[in-house]
């Protein structure tokens, strides 16, 4: 939970967006991946706490080039030192996923499949540059994961667990990730969201059951309710699933 320093700093310094729909944008809303990374980037360390958002990692933001702080979450490199060293902005919901349902997704010539989908679909690049969707994560984890799907199969932990104490499983055989209880609910919210804000991406009635239990066995923290209201204030929209909850009401963040 942040410090009462850590949210006065954030109550002073960020500018709240007042009420909107989920279909409606600020004018300065980002319209591409690129410019939600740079709008997204300056806003840590304040008001946004700079961990990551799997494994709590710590990181530095004094250079252009942003270290995890390893040491500060237990996090053991798997097998890419140079990822692992690194922050990676990562889509919650795969961009391989939504630009599959939006059928861009798909090599014509020498153009790969998200660079066609960039250059073709207006709905993949607001979808893309969405910054509801886009957290900070270690590189090899942002890379392990890929656009496997979010599921949850074992409450044992692994005997030799794949990145030291941090609680990411990859089943790379059967191409799914059980994420930490940690990053649970925050992720069930995102996929709810982005399902209901863009018409054109669908949630399998598999996921929606589990994203909605995700939703309510891990209630929203006030981090996230000061990450939306951010958000909300740059891009004009909040995700209702955070904003509407009462953590969010009952500490004055309010819409």
């Amino acid at each position: 939970m942040p410090s009462n320093k850590f949210i006065a700093a954030f109550a002073v310094g960020a500018v709240v967006a007042l009420c909107f729909t989920n279909q409606s944008y600020a004018t300065d809303r980002p319209t591409s991946f690129s410019q939600a990374k740079t709008r997204l980037t300056k806003l840590y360390p304040s008001p946004l706490e700079p961990k990551t958002f799997y494994c709590s990692c710590e990181f530095n933001t004094d250079s252009k080039k942003w270290d995890p702080e390893l040491n500060s979450c237990g996090y053991k490199v798997r097998k890419q030192p140079t990822r692992a060293n690194r922050i990676e902005w990562e889509h919650i919901v795969a961009a391989w996923d939504f630009g599959h349902q939006l059928g861009c997704w798909k090599t014509v010539g020498s153009t790969s499949a998200r660079a066609n989908c960039t250059k073709t679909s207006d709905d993949f690049n607001m979808m893309a540059s969405d910054m509801h969707n886009l957290v900070p994560a270690i590189g090899e984890v942002n890379g392990d994961r890929s656009n496997y799907s979010f599921s949850q199969w074992t409450s044992e932990k692994p005997s030799t667990p794949q990145y030291g104490q941090c609680d990411m499983i990859v089943d790379f055989a059967n191409r799914r990730v059980q994420p930490p209880e940690n990053s649970r609910g925050a992720i069930a919210r995102t996929y709810l969201y982005m399902s209901e804000t863009y018409p054109r991406y669908r949630l399998s009635s598999k996921q929606l059951k589990l994203f909605k239990a995700w939703n309510k066995m891990y209630p929203v923290k006030q981090s996230e309710c000061i990450r939306d209201n951010v958000v909300a204030s740059i891009q004009g929209n909040h995700n209702h699933y955070v904003s509407d909850s009462n953590v969010c009401s009952d500490n004055n963040f309010s819409k």
